[in-house]
């Protein structure tokens, strides 16, 4: 497995394609929630993909993606830094923490974030919970999913 980590002008034509086909994919068609996928905040994330480097070195990036984030700038969505689309391929594999993991880091290291907020389905929070996320709001729907607004502190401890 190897992680990537690109700005949004530093993602190839293919992997964008990959990318937004895997959030429809997922995010509109399994879930059948009708939204705007592509919702003009992707030129302004970090995008964070693990790769399946076992694959063929020419498969198609969509084969190879495991995982994926992306990470938002303070402002963006939050008045802190958030991040999103969490999505795993293959699930139950712990591919999903993995990335997960690595946007907490990116928003830390990159972006010297002092937090996060996310929105988080609410079925995933045990996920977010496992990285120190605290739930800070009722369980709300969004886009007809039940979600709840989730928090994480990134400031070391004094």
């Amino acid at each position: 497995m190897r992680l990537q980590i690109k700005s949004f002008s530093e993602l190839t034509t293919d992997e964008l394609y990959a990318l937004l086909r895997l959030r429809v994919a997922v995010f509109v068609v399994e879930q059948e929630c009708a939204y705007q996928e592509v919702d003009g905040f992707d030129k302004q994330a970090i995008h964070v993909m693990l790769l399946d480097d076992s694959a063929p070195a020419d498969a198609p990036v969509q084969e190879r993606i495991l995982a994926y984030c992306r990470v938002l700038p303070a402002g963006c969505t939050f008045e802190e830094t958030s991040l999103g689309r969490v999505i795993a391929t293959k699930r139950h594999r712990g591919y999903g923490s993995r990335v997960l993991e690595e946007g907490i880091r990116v928003a830390r290291e990159m972006l010297h974030a002092p937090a996060l907020t996310i929105e988080a389905q609410t079925y995933a929070s045990g996920m977010y919970r496992k990285q120190g996320f605290v739930q800070t709001s009722d369980e709300f729907l969004e886009d007809g999913i039940p979600h709840i607004r989730m928090y994480l502190d990134l400031e070391p401890e004094a």
